[in-house]
């Protein structure tokens, strides 16, 4: 049997941290990025990714977006990495690179999974969970917070999707970078991550502050539970069950009411470290206006409160904050967490 060849499309810090440890790893990888100087320094000087715990350095074979039109040779395995806004046209580039039987894996935040769905078919869908740190300030140089020993993904399939079989592919691949669990019910899981996410990601941001010192500003926390809880409330409405990701217990979720408590700590105390920075705030420090994903965590739940009648004050005005910073009308500052506990019941 010929190795299966695996492309990781989008090598930002993610993409690349689990690109290094599936080529430290003997597999056949192929590097998908859209960044040239990224493109051009991991092909000069090799990818660098250091962790707390070690230095990986690899040489990967890596190929420009503008490049993937001239592959000749289908990719039997696709862990896509891109921003959750951007799933829909990255899946339409390689799904014509995607080998008949191939499989596509969104290894992203937000709801992506039906989105992979609709591009490449359910028979060739897994759908991922991951919980990952890692920042990238300048090319080819990968400051990774969570090590493999830290890190931790889901894996799980749509109606009509590959068998357990063929699922274990995929995870077997992410078994490579951290922890995998299985979930049957997998867009629950990603609902439970978006939980998470909507806590943390968008409003420390705003605050223009790493993560853990924005939970030690007086305040933060309250929003941060009160935008989980909104976020938990709408996945309730939409049917989503309540599940215990990353390591949680399903006794430690049987409080409806401590969960986002809960998930909170079980962050901070397994996934945190000093001086780390959310994708939001890398985003919004790389360039004035740098489009973020707050309409696909955030602002999903909003959109998806308004529809079900749940009401989602504090991430409509997380939603709003964005998109005014993304404007250039506001800065993200300390200063900001007043608005935010304004919206706090």
């Amino acid at each position: 049997m010929t190795e299966p060849r695996i492309a990781v499309l989008g090598a930002g810090a993610n993409g690349a941290s689990i690109g290094a440890d599936l080529i430290r790893a003997g597999r056949d990888v192929t590097l998908i990025e859209q960044w040239p100087a990224h493109v051009e320094r991991m092909r000069s000087d090799g990818l660098t990714v250091q962790t707390p715990e070690e230095t990986i350095r690899v040489e990967p074979e890596v190929i420009h977006l503008c490049e993937v039109a001239e592959s000749r040779r289908p990719f039997d395995v696709v862990l896509m990495l891109m921003k959750a806004y951007d799933a829909r046209w990255a899946a339409q580039l390689l799904e014509p690179h995607l080998a008949a039987d191939g499989l596509m894996a969104g290894v992203q935040n937000g709801m992506t999974a039906r989105v992979v769905e609709e591009i490449v078919g359910a028979h060739r869908t897994v759908a991922t969970v991951i919980e990952c740190s890692a920042t990238m300030e300048e090319p080819a140089l990968v400051h990774r917070h969570t090590p493999v020993s830290r890190s931790w993904f889901a894996t799980g399939t749509l109606p009509g999707g590959p068998s357990a079989e063929r699922e274990e592919e995929v995870a077997a691949l992410l078994r490579h970078s951290g922890t995998v669990d299985h979930f049957d019910d997998i867009e629950s899981a990603k609902w439970m991550k978006l939980v998470s996410n909507a806590t943390l990601l968008v409003t420390s941001a705003i605050l223009g502050l790493p993560m853990l010192d924005a939970l030690q500003t007086p305040g933060y926390r309250d929003v941060m539970i009160a935008a989980g809880n909104e976020a938990l409330a709408v996945g309730g409405a939409l049917g989503y069950r309540v599940l215990p990701i990353f390591g949680l217990t399903r006794a430690q979720i049987a409080d409806r009411s401590r969960i986002v408590d809960i998930m909170t700590d079980k962050l901070f105390a397994g996934f945190v470290v000093p001086g780390a920075t959310t994708t939001v705030l890398q985003d919004w420090r790389r360039g004035s206006g740098r489009h973020s994903e707050v309409d696909d965590l955030n602002g999903l739940v909003a959109a998806k409160g308004a529809q079900t009648g749940v009401p989602t004050p504090v991430n409509r005005v997380v939603t709003d904050l964005a998109h005014r910073i993304e404007r250039g009308e506001l800065s993200p500052r300390p200063g900001n967490l007043s608005e935010m506990l304004g919206a706090v019941r």
